[in-house]
């Protein structure tokens, strides 16, 4: 069993729950958060808590799933409070990064510029060109979109030029001549 999806989840003041079916929906003061739980887990309020247990303690698959469930829940409330955030650094002779509207242009060595959409519900900052600050209550949308540009050009390990997050370590290789 899950010692994770024991632990209840607290409500701080001003953070409200409510479920409608296999909808969870978490309103703050930061912003609405909704996600659809998966099946076959039990989630109940209690004295201020969200507690989680599984409907059936036989089935592998109810069991599996409600520890997930207690911390897409706890994220969620986390995140309506105080946002999730990540930093990536552009790293390179040329490479620059420039928010224009709701798009992100990247210039990175490649033949043409790449421009990542940002969602409306996440907020974009790019600092001297180099600096790129993510910003949403929905966890996982700041790491899939933090992914996502990384994945246009990793950083490499020879002269340490791509894009990297900003707590990353590149760990460096020497080249040919480091005999």
């Amino acid at each position: 069993m899950s010692r994770i999806g024991k632990l209840p989840v607290p409500i701080p003041s001003g953070v409200e729950l409510k479920f409608s079916g296999t909808t969870v929906s978490v309103r703050g003061p930061k912003g609405i958060l909704e996600r659809q739980l998966p099946p076959k887990v039990e989630v109940k309020v209690e004295d201020g808590k969200v507690v989680v247990a599984p409907l059936d303690t036989s089935d592998r698959v109810s069991r599996s799933m409600y520890g997930l469930t207690r911390t897409l829940i706890a994220n969620m409330v986390q995140g309506v409070q105080k946002p999730f955030s990540k930093s990536l650094e552009v790293v390179g002779v040329g490479y620059r990064a420039e928010l224009k509207g709701d798009k992100l242009n990247l210039q990175v060595g490649l033949s043409h510029d790449v421009n990542v959409v940002i969602p409306k519900t996440m907020t974009c900052k790019v600092d001297k060109l180099t600096t790129i600050h993510l910003e949403s209550p929905d966890k996982e949308l700041v790491g899939r979109i933090a992914a996502e540009i990384r994945s246009y050009r990793p950083c490499e390990p020879y002269k340490g030029k791509g894009i990297k997050y900003t707590d990353e370590r590149v760990r460096r290789k020497e080249g040919k001549t480091g005999t």
